[in-house]
């Protein structure tokens, strides 16, 4: 089992999310935003940072998050990031339609793409389905796994531009959740902690340390 953090936020829904029993029992340790600074990270293989975070001590902490990465390890930064803070980051806000699944021959506008990818062994489509925020245009080298019609990345994988491994995503379960709305988000969460704490998440996992523990 890999090692997991949390940067937590003390708000209503990050109380809720992360301390949800079936979820908690994956986190090795809470660590509440304003003492991140001062937290040894070593210990942990994965650092989960979540939506709805405070800008200014996000930016602030953005060089710790990064030097974490580049210890080769994993940060999955929930979404949406605006801010310029992620490797080669290419944000597009979009305007948000709530009512979607409502329309017409409803179709959210999401696609799978790298359906092979171990992630979807964990996750399936509709899990990611609720309603988009905007996208991100990833660097070629990223390996997106749901995008939209056009093209644009909900959620990807990035292990070429830092020595660590990003898996970003413009969706924000753990604010959903924590909300107590939106089921598809309790089916996204279920399977998220399942595949970052012992499924394969990349090659470099594959062929690296953590798969020897």
């Amino acid at each position: 089992m890999r090692k997991i953090a949390v940067i937590y936020s003390g708000h209503a829904p990050h109380f809720r999310t992360f301390h949800e029993p079936k979820y908690a029992q994956f986190i090795d340790k809470l660590i509440y935003f304003p003492e991140f600074a001062e937290t040894d990270l070593s210990p942990f293989d994965v650092l989960i940072v979540p939506s709805q975070l405070n800008s200014n001590l996000l930016l602030q902490n953005a060089k710790k998050i990064r030097d974490f990465a580049d210890e080769g390890k994993t940060v999955i930064a929930f979404g949406p990031q605006p801010w310029e803070w992620l490797p080669n980051q290419n944000w597009e806000e979009r305007t948000t339609n709530f009512w979607w699944w409502i329309e017409e021959n409803a179709d959210s506008g999401l696609r799978v793409q790298n359906a092979e990818q171990p992630f979807f062994e964990y996750i399936t489509l509709e899990d990611c389905t609720w309603h988009q925020h905007g996208v991100f245009w990833p660097p070629a080298h990223a390996t997106t796994l749901v995008s939209t019609i056009d093209g644009g990345s909900v959620l990807y994988i990035d292990e070429q531009s830092t020595k660590g491994t990003w898996i970003i995503t413009t969706l924000d379960p753990d604010y959903h959740f924590g909300s107590y709305f939106m089921p598809a988000t309790e089916r996204f969460l279920d399977g998220m902690f399942q595949w970052i704490s012992k499924g394969d998440i990349t090659k470099k996992f594959l062929s690296g340390a953590l798969l020897e523990r």
